[in-house]
């Protein structure tokens, strides 16, 4: 690891910032303990942010009088859980996304283009369609994220193209994401119209309103392993993005890393999935702006990806139950930001495609 990172520091073969100015990390981190503590304090229920130390300082030093207050009953059972997941679904896919682009070295790569997504979706869809509870269908939904991923991978080496590539690897991908998508539309055939159906909709539209405490510390373990291992790997992340010859030169072994990394990738965004349903753009539009902030160097593209992936979902998630009177699906906010702004990022880089 340390001949890889000097190789790519002192031969410079990473283009772009060697590193992000400091004031520019703190300038980001600012903004997100801004809008984090902009999302304790808006909502039906307002609560201001002395009430909301006050009621940490209270819990920190059990400061209490035994009795719960509603802004006590708001802010653990609803707020904060729904708050801590919108920055673990947000930071997860937006460093998935970029740990894919970087992989596949195409700026056009999501999280889901493996299948991941479809896969997870459908896990959920058949679940709600059996009844099962919320813990079963987050179950559901994460081993059929992992199922999808690993069927891309068994029909890639079947039809015997190399490992290496990446190119028919994203194409079975595509169809393997396609095929999961082809039974969610015969399960919604399926459902009840009047119970089932309206259920498996609005979970695939996206939405953190059933996010718990206990669901939060499931989400901070199972994500924030693969994205320790994914940080250990920025330096093979670079010299990966700039092909599998150099990198074996650098003495990686392509395929053992480059297996890591989907791997962690795809539990990313299986388990995002399996909380929040379809949340899309995020993956894809993120690390554009974060390259855009820091630059193509893993080291600093990874960290800022996990800043700025947070305060989006949180803003989104802010304006999903805010703005209107009946709750938006973050799927949909997602969608009408990302898609313009990444028309916008496209015409600004236009070497992008």
């Amino acid at each position: 690891m340390d001949y890889i990172k000097k190789s790519c520091e002192d031969n410079n073969i990473i283009p772009g910032k060697k590193k992000i100015k400091i004031g520019r990390m703190l300038i980001l981190l600012s903004i997100l303990i801004i809008t984090f503590l902009i999302s304790i304090s808006v909502g039906r229920y307002s609560i201001s942010i002395k009430q909301f130390l006050h009621i940490i300082y209270s819990k920190i030093f059990s400061i209490s009088d035994g009795s719960i207050s509603s802004a006590d009953s708001i802010l653990f059972e609803v707020r904060l859980p729904r708050i801590i997941g919108a920055m673990l679904i947000g930071a997860a896919l937006s460093i998935s996304g970029a740990a894919y682009q970087g992989i596949f070295k195409n700026p056009m790569v999501s999280p889901d283009i493996l299948g991941a997504s479809s896969g997870a979706a459908f896990g959920s869809a058949i679940a709600i369609l059996l009844s099962f509870n919320s813990l079963e269908v987050q179950l559901s939904s994460f081993v059929f994220g992992i199922i999808a991923v690993t069927l891309t991978y068994i029909i890639n080496k079947f039809i015997g193209y190399k490992s290496s590539s990446t190119a028919v690897l994203i194409l079975v991908g595509m169809v393997v994401s396609n095929f999961f998508s082809a039974f969610i539309s015969l399960v919604k055939y399926s459902a009840d119209a009047d119970n089932k159906l309206p259920a498996i909709t609005f979970w695939l539209l996206g939405g953190l309103t059933t996010i718990s405490l206990d669901d939060i510390k499931i989400m901070l373990i199972v994500i924030l392993i693969p994205i320790i291992l994914l940080m250990l790997l920025r330096w093979r992340l670079n010299v990966l993005s700039f092909g599998d010859e150099e990198a074996s030169a650098l003495g990686i072994n392509v395929h053992r890393t480059r297996a890591v990394v989907i791997i962690c990738s795809t539990i990313l965004t299986a388990v995002a999935v399996s909380f929040s349903g379809i949340i899309g753009w995020i993956g894809l539009i993120i690390p554009h702006i974060s390259r855009m902030i820091a630059g193509p160097n893993h080291k600093h593209l990874l960290p800022t990806c996990l800043i700025i992936g947070s305060t989006f979902l949180l803003i989104v998630d802010d304006i999903a139950r805010n703005i209107f009177v009946t709750e938006i699906p973050l799927g949909i906010i997602t969608s009408l930001i990302g898609a313009p702004l990444f028309i916008y990022l496209i015409i600004r880089r236009k070497n992008l495609v």
